[in-house]
Protein backbone atom coordinates (compact mmCIF):
# COMPACT_ATOMS: atom_id res chain seq x y z
CA UNK A 1 0.00 0.00 0.00
CA UNK A 2 1.80 3.59 -0.81
CA UNK A 3 -0.14 5.41 2.37
CA UNK A 4 -3.29 7.11 0.03
CA UNK A 5 -6.40 6.82 2.22
CA UNK A 6 -9.03 4.54 1.62
CA UNK A 7 -12.10 5.84 -0.21
CA UNK A 8 -15.53 6.08 1.08
CA UNK A 9 -16.69 3.07 -0.69
CA UNK A 10 -14.18 0.67 0.42
CA UNK A 11 -15.12 1.93 3.95
CA UNK A 12 -18.70 1.55 3.74
CA UNK A 13 -18.10 -1.72 1.90
CA UNK A 14 -15.72 -2.98 5.50
CA UNK A 15 -18.48 -1.93 7.67
CA UNK A 16 -21.30 -3.37 5.96
CA UNK A 17 -18.98 -6.68 6.12
CA UNK A 18 -17.82 -6.50 9.39
CA UNK A 19 -22.01 -5.86 10.46
CA UNK A 20 -23.42 -8.82 8.44
CA UNK A 21 -20.53 -11.08 10.40
CA UNK A 22 -21.90 -10.24 13.98
CA UNK A 23 -25.25 -10.54 12.80
CA UNK A 24 -24.26 -13.60 11.28
CA UNK A 25 -22.51 -14.93 14.75
CA UNK A 26 -25.58 -14.23 16.99
CA UNK A 27 -27.90 -15.95 14.87
CA UNK A 28 -25.56 -18.86 14.77
CA UNK A 29 -25.15 -18.89 18.29
CA UNK A 30 -28.87 -19.26 19.08
CA UNK A 31 -28.99 -22.27 16.85
CA UNK A 32 -25.69 -23.46 17.27
CA UNK A 33 -24.16 -24.49 20.95
CA UNK A 34 -26.82 -22.66 22.53
CA UNK A 35 -27.57 -22.81 26.76
CA UNK A 36 -27.46 -26.02 27.59
CA UNK A 37 -30.29 -25.54 30.16
CA UNK A 38 -32.83 -24.95 27.60
CA UNK A 39 -32.39 -28.26 25.70
CA UNK A 40 -34.72 -30.61 27.36
CA UNK A 41 -33.50 -33.64 29.48
CA UNK A 42 -34.65 -37.03 27.67
CA UNK A 43 -36.43 -39.19 30.04
CA UNK A 44 -34.93 -42.67 31.14
CA UNK A 45 -36.89 -45.66 29.90
CA UNK A 46 -40.01 -46.84 31.58
CA UNK A 47 -39.54 -50.66 32.46
CA UNK A 48 -41.70 -52.27 29.92
CA UNK A 49 -41.80 -55.61 31.78
CA UNK A 50 -41.49 -56.93 35.16
CA UNK A 51 -38.83 -55.24 37.59
CA UNK A 52 -36.08 -57.80 38.19
CA UNK A 53 -35.35 -56.68 41.96
CA UNK A 54 -32.38 -58.05 43.49
CA UNK A 55 -32.04 -60.62 46.34
CA UNK A 56 -31.29 -58.91 49.81
CA UNK A 57 -31.17 -60.31 53.51
CA UNK A 58 -34.05 -60.77 54.89
CA UNK A 59 -34.67 -63.55 57.54
CA UNK A 60 -38.08 -62.24 58.60
CA UNK A 61 -39.58 -61.77 55.10
CA UNK A 62 -41.74 -64.73 55.88
CA UNK A 63 -43.30 -63.37 59.07
CA UNK A 64 -47.62 -62.88 59.42
CA UNK A 65 -46.89 -58.94 59.72
CA UNK A 66 -44.62 -59.04 55.75
CA UNK A 67 -47.75 -60.91 54.53
CA UNK A 68 -50.41 -58.94 55.83
CA UNK A 69 -48.34 -55.50 54.66
CA UNK A 70 -48.20 -56.82 51.44
CA UNK A 71 -51.49 -57.69 50.76
CA UNK A 72 -52.47 -53.78 52.24
CA UNK A 73 -50.26 -52.07 49.64
CA UNK A 74 -51.78 -50.00 47.44
CA UNK A 75 -52.05 -50.18 43.63
CA UNK A 76 -50.33 -46.52 43.15
CA UNK A 77 -48.45 -43.97 45.16
CA UNK A 78 -48.99 -40.32 45.23
CA UNK A 79 -45.79 -38.54 43.50
CA UNK A 80 -45.69 -34.74 43.47
CA UNK A 81 -49.45 -34.40 41.82
CA UNK A 82 -48.54 -37.98 39.75
CA UNK A 83 -50.01 -41.12 40.44
CA UNK A 84 -46.62 -44.03 40.81
CA UNK A 85 -48.31 -47.40 39.54
CA UNK A 86 -47.37 -50.79 41.11
CA UNK A 87 -44.63 -52.34 39.01
CA UNK A 88 -45.16 -56.80 38.25
CA UNK A 89 -41.86 -58.07 39.95
CA UNK A 90 -40.25 -60.95 37.71
CA UNK A 91 -39.48 -64.25 38.86
CA UNK A 92 -38.17 -65.04 40.85
CA UNK A 93 -38.71 -62.15 43.09
CA UNK A 94 -37.61 -61.73 46.87
CA UNK A 95 -39.98 -62.76 49.05
CA UNK A 96 -42.50 -59.38 51.23
CA UNK A 97 -41.24 -56.78 47.93
CA UNK A 98 -42.70 -54.79 46.09
CA UNK A 99 -42.35 -51.82 43.63
CA UNK A 100 -43.82 -49.06 42.51
CA UNK A 101 -42.80 -47.17 38.70
CA UNK A 102 -40.80 -43.90 39.52
CA UNK A 103 -41.35 -40.61 38.23
CA UNK A 104 -37.37 -40.45 36.20
CA UNK A 105 -36.98 -44.22 35.69
CA UNK A 106 -35.89 -45.07 39.66
CA UNK A 107 -38.66 -47.65 41.19
CA UNK A 108 -39.90 -47.17 44.65
CA UNK A 109 -39.10 -50.25 46.54
CA UNK A 110 -40.66 -51.94 49.87
CA UNK A 111 -38.65 -54.78 51.40
CA UNK A 112 -40.18 -56.14 54.69
CA UNK A 113 -38.55 -58.11 56.87
CA UNK A 114 -35.22 -57.15 56.68
CA UNK A 115 -32.32 -57.72 59.17
CA UNK A 116 -31.86 -54.42 62.02
CA UNK A 117 -30.26 -51.69 59.56
CA UNK A 118 -26.90 -50.98 60.80
CA UNK A 119 -27.26 -47.25 61.12
CA UNK A 120 -30.07 -47.28 64.16
CA UNK A 121 -28.17 -46.78 66.80
CA UNK A 122 -29.01 -44.96 70.08
CA UNK A 123 -28.33 -42.04 68.84
CA UNK A 124 -30.00 -42.55 65.67
CA UNK A 125 -32.57 -39.38 65.02
CA UNK A 126 -35.82 -40.95 64.10
CA UNK A 127 -38.97 -39.14 62.61
CA UNK A 128 -42.49 -39.89 63.35
CA UNK A 129 -44.95 -40.48 60.48
CA UNK A 130 -48.19 -40.82 61.03
CA UNK A 131 -47.58 -43.36 63.79
CA UNK A 132 -44.54 -44.50 62.26
CA UNK A 133 -41.15 -44.34 63.59
CA UNK A 134 -39.09 -43.73 60.09
CA UNK A 135 -34.99 -44.05 60.35
CA UNK A 136 -34.28 -42.11 57.28
CA UNK A 137 -30.84 -43.16 55.69
CA UNK A 138 -29.55 -40.58 52.61
CA UNK A 139 -27.97 -42.67 49.94
CA UNK A 140 -26.83 -41.88 46.36
CA UNK A 141 -30.37 -39.95 44.73
CA UNK A 142 -32.23 -41.78 47.09
CA UNK A 143 -33.48 -42.44 50.64
CA UNK A 144 -34.18 -45.50 52.42
CA UNK A 145 -36.46 -45.22 54.83
CA UNK A 146 -36.93 -47.64 57.55
CA UNK A 147 -39.57 -48.59 59.57
CA UNK A 148 -38.10 -49.71 63.44
CA UNK A 149 -41.20 -49.83 65.82
CA UNK A 150 -42.90 -53.04 64.12
CA UNK A 151 -42.41 -56.46 64.92
CA UNK A 152 -40.49 -56.57 61.14
CA UNK A 153 -38.11 -54.16 60.02
CA UNK A 154 -39.67 -52.61 56.76
CA UNK A 155 -37.81 -50.60 54.30
CA UNK A 156 -38.89 -48.08 51.67
CA UNK A 157 -36.23 -46.96 48.79
CA UNK A 158 -37.67 -43.54 47.35
CA UNK A 159 -35.97 -41.94 44.75
CA UNK A 160 -34.83 -38.20 45.45
CA UNK A 161 -37.30 -36.61 43.00
CA UNK A 162 -40.62 -38.35 44.45
CA UNK A 163 -41.76 -35.98 47.02
CA UNK A 164 -43.26 -36.20 50.28
CA UNK A 165 -46.11 -38.52 49.36
CA UNK A 166 -44.81 -41.80 49.18
CA UNK A 167 -43.34 -41.99 52.80
CA UNK A 168 -46.70 -40.48 53.90
CA UNK A 169 -48.68 -43.27 52.21
CA UNK A 170 -46.60 -45.99 53.10
CA UNK A 171 -46.86 -45.19 56.84
CA UNK A 172 -50.38 -45.13 57.27
CA UNK A 173 -50.56 -48.61 55.20
CA UNK A 174 -48.38 -49.98 57.57
CA UNK A 175 -49.83 -48.15 60.53
CA UNK A 176 -53.07 -50.08 59.53
CA UNK A 177 -51.36 -53.37 58.65
CA UNK A 178 -49.01 -53.72 60.80
CA UNK A 179 -49.21 -53.14 64.84
CA UNK A 180 -46.29 -51.28 66.41
CA UNK A 181 -44.12 -53.61 68.64
CA UNK A 182 -44.44 -53.35 72.20
CA UNK A 183 -41.57 -51.13 73.08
Amino acid sequence: MSGEPLSRGTLFVAAGLAAALLVGVIIASRFVGGDAEAAPTPEPPRPTGPLALGAVDAPDASAPACAQLVDALPASLPSNGKKLKRLALAEPAPPAAAAWAGTRGEPVVMRCGLGKPAELQPTASLRLISKVNWLPVEGDGATTWYAVDRPVYIAVTIPEDAGTGVVQEMSETIAKAVPAAPS
